[in-house]
């Protein structure tokens, strides 16, 4: 009797997953997707397209919510936990819903759903959102570009529109963003590194993805979403770690298991972070993976123009993950008005309109601030009409936190300015030294 399979997920992993491991498997029937984290992505199907021929109609996606009553119904025997940044709690609450309805319960191990590539991959992962991912993987490119190398970033799903034109995508400036219909939360991933001279490869099938991302290059970097481990097999794996939510590196899945694979551990933001906070997040790598490089480094926000927040009553706009499941309750939005001499951050709750309330009442635990919600139209509409209301309620200025030049796509009724982040390694090691054994490589294949 075939296995029924019913995969836990938020358009990203759960259809690597699928991919991988099942879509092939004669003994196993996947049955539906679950959806959660992300709005609107649930009473989709995989489509017969991607699904492959064992699956003619495709695959539906259903609601969490409604895990108990599809387990009855489609006769499930086991569950696959396939997405990210959720608390060790919250996976043994699932896992004793499955298992109280019938199921076993299942967490795939991180190599099974690896892709092995032809060329050298670089992995950049963490232990949450908001650790500092996007900064560190910039910097990773930067630095293997000066060397002489061709880099492809890949990364991590967010297929959120139709899945087969998302099948393979390749985002190499604003047309391409535009040609794919990329919400906001695809832009504030994409847009910093097109910015910073690499093309960037993401979709839903990772093989083609990948064999994409090699024809264009020496390296391939792989930068991680959420906290999920790498989906290709790699030689030089980093984990950023984040000093403002010390204990979480051991607290979340799967950032507990990105901690243990890291060849190379990157304590960020340590500029702003208490210092006990760091020297307890060090101790925990050194306890947790003793062989593993730790570098220090800080994430300095400088306004784009720090007059514009100065005196000013301000409302900070920041990534939306890293401060709705990331939980996270401030940014650089509200770490660089406070830097420029805000005389107040104004909370949002007061103005939200529409799907923001929604957010808020779904995350209650936001700081006054604004999230970059834009997972559709829809929400974009509403961000742009809260900001209206607040500008009529005596906000003054608007920090932009998300990395993404939002004034493009929203229109801002104040004064705005943008709050940008680096990563700035101190000391030694740093990623020079983390990088040794392509750079190496690099070396004598020059030399040859």
């Amino acid at each position: 009797m075939n296995e029924r399979v019913l995969i836990l997920g938020a358009a990203g992993r759960d259809f690597h997953v699928f991919n991988t491991v099942y879509r092939d498997d004669p003994d196993a029937v996947v049955v539906a997707f679950t959806a959660q984290q992300i709005p609107h992505i649930e009473d989709r199907r995989y489509p017969p397209e991607l699904a492959g021929p064992r699956y003619p109609d495709g695959i539906p996606i259903r609601p969490e919510a409604d895990l108990e009553a599809i387990i009855r119904k489609e006769g499930v025997t086991r569950c696959v936990m396939a997405y990210s940044d959720v608390s060790h709690e919250y996976v043994m609450h699932m896992a004793s819903r499955v298992n109280a309805a019938g199921p076993d319960f299942e967490i795939g191990g991180a190599e099974r759903t690896m892709l092995r590539s032809t060329k050298p991959v670089v992995a950049v992962c963490a232990a949450r959102t908001g650790s500092g991912k996007s900064q560190t993987s910039r910097a990773v490119a930067s630095i293997l570009r000066e060397a002489g190398l061709r880099v492809s970033v890949v990364r991590h799903p967010m297929p959120y529109g139709d899945l087969v034109k998302q099948a393979v995508q390749r985002f190499g400036g604003e047309d391409d963003l535009v040609r794919y219909e990329a919400t906001i939360e695809e832009r504030e991933e994409y847009e910093p590194h097109i910015a910073n001279g690499s093309a960037v490869f993401a979709g839903v099938d990772y093989e083609g993805i990948l064999r994409a991302a090699e024809a264009e290059a020496d390296v391939v970097l792989w930068d991680g979403g959420n906290n999920d481990t790498s989906f290709f097999r790699t030689d030089v794996y980093i984990t950023v770690v984040d000093p403002h939510r010390p204990g979480h590196e051991l607290r979340y899945y799967p950032g507990e298991t990105n901690l243990r694979l890291a060849d190379v551990v990157l304590v960020n933001k340590v500029q702003t972070a208490d210092p006990a906070a760091v020297e307890q997040v060090m101790a925990n790598a050194k306890e947790v993976n003793p062989g593993a490089m730790v570098i220090r480094a800080a994430s300095p926000m400088v306004p784009d123009d720090a007059g514009v927040l100065k005196g000013r009553r301000v409302l900070a706009i920041e990534d939306g993950p890293t401060v709705t499941h990331g939980g996270m309750k401030y940014g650089a939005g509200m770490l660089g008005a406070q830097a420029a001499g805000a005389t107040e951050i104004v909370d949002p709750r007061p103005f939200l309109v529409g799907e923001l309330k929604d957010t808020f009442a779904r995350y209650p635990d936001v700081g006054p601030v604004l999230p970059a919600m834009g997972y559709g139209q829809q929400q974009v509409a509403d961000l742009e009409a809260t900001l209206r209301k607040a500008a009529e309620g005596g906000v003054e200025a608007v920090a932009i936190g998300t990395p993404i030049d939002l004034a493009r796509l929203v229109k801002i009724p104040v004064p705005h300015t943008r709050v940008r982040y680096s990563l700035d390694v101190l000391g030694k090691p740093d990623l020079h030294d983390a990088l040794a054994p392509i750079l190496s490589k690099a070396g004598k294949a020059a030399a040859d």
